[in-house]
This record gives C-alpha cells, sequence and structure tokens, in this order.
C-alpha cells in the first residue's frame, strides 16, 4: 500500500482538480480512484451522511459543466458510463469524504489531495502576485515613456539651430527725427 501512495504522490494529483463555479473541485470517480473504492460505494457513503456535505463541500455537476469537463480532458463518453450526473468535492469535501470512508488508504490519500489542493494554492497565489508586479511595472513603464518622450523633444530642440532673425523687406529709418526750426 505505500508503494500505491508514493505513486500517487509522485503523480500529478493536481491534474485531476478542476475549477468548476470558481472553485478547486475534483471528480467523484477521480476521488474514489485514488481512495481505493468504486464510484458508486463513495457515493453510496455520500448519500448516507449528506449533512456532512453541504454545497461548499460537495455539489453536482450540471450536463453543460460536465461536457465542458469532458472536453477539456477528451472523454469520449456522454456520462463515462455513468447513468447519473457526477458530484465534484472541493477540498474540504475530499476530507470528508476520507473521515466517512474510514480505510487507512482513504485517510492517507486525503492527505495527498490536501497537499495538491495546497500546491495549487500556492501556485495561484504566486501567479496572482507576479501579475501585480507585472501591471506595476507596466504603470511605471508608460509613466517612463512619456517623461522619455518629453526629454527626447526637449534635446531635438536644443540641437536645432536657432532660427536667424529675417531681414526686412523696404527702408526703415532707424535715426531720430532732426529737430527743424523755422527761421523768423
Amino acid at each position: 500500500m505505500a508503494e500505491e501512495l508514493a505513486t500517487y504522490e509522485a503523480g500529478d494529483i493536481g491534474a485531476k482538480i478542476h475549477t468548476v463555479r470558481g472553485h478547486k473541485v475534483i471528480l467523484d470517480s477521480d476521488l474514489a480512484e485514488m481512495y481505493g473504492v468504486t464510484t458508486k460505494r463513495l457515493n453510496e457513503q455520500v448519500r448516507r451522511n449528506e449533512k456532512r456535505f453541504p454545497a461548499e463541500f460537495m455539489f453536482r455537476l450540471t450536463l453543460q459543466e460536465w461536457e465542458d469537463l469532458r472536453s477539456q480532458n477528451a472523454t469520449s463518453s456522454l456520462h463515462g458510463g455513468r447513468r447519473y450526473l457526477p458530484h465534484v468535492f472541493t477540498e474540504h469535501g475530499a476530507v470528508m469524504a476520507a473521515n466517512i470512508l474510514t480505510s487507512e488508504r482513504a485517510i492517507q490519500m486525503s492527505i495527498c489531495v490536501v497537499r495538491a489542493f495546497l500546491r495549487l494554492r500556492d501556485i495561484l497565489s504566486a501567479s496572482l502576485e507576479l501579475a501585480g508586479k507585472l501591471q506595476e511595472l507596466e504603470t511605471r513603464i508608460v509613466g517612463h515613456d512619456e517623461s522619455i518622450e518629453l526629454l527626447f523633444k526637449a534635446i531635438r530642440a536644443l540641437m536645432q539651430e536657432p532660427e536667424k532673425p529675417r531681414r526686412q523687406i523696404g527702408f526703415t529709418a532707424r535715426e531720430k527725427r532732426a529737430a527743424y526750426r523755422m527761421k523768423q
């Protein structure tokens, strides 16, 4: 059993985690496989313990959501041999499912699942932080672009030869008027 758990831990559980309705979730069939039970058994235990699974822990997919997930994963059959649309479990729902199954494997796998959710959360927060820094840098550069453009205009203006004053056409007298006196 330890070898199986190591395989899952080394494997990419994160690939089985999807985003639906703004939540990171895992399909009931994937969770059942990891916990070493059938999907029918998992859903049966969930039905028997409905009060432990509020809407923020588990919900059933709509047909459109299921088709979207299938198209992302290239699954061929309409419901994967299912009669009902699948349930999906959030991080807390996956832990709660391990609690109602009570097998040693389910308990150990729930730890792996929670770690996968935590890694995804860390990756998401790091990418959000990076996006914020990128936005800040972009804002700075835009301000610098305008400043640099003004600097280039000022340098171009200094590089141009000053315009020489044009000579006026025609005659202009530049002397003072003489005082003419009349003889008496």
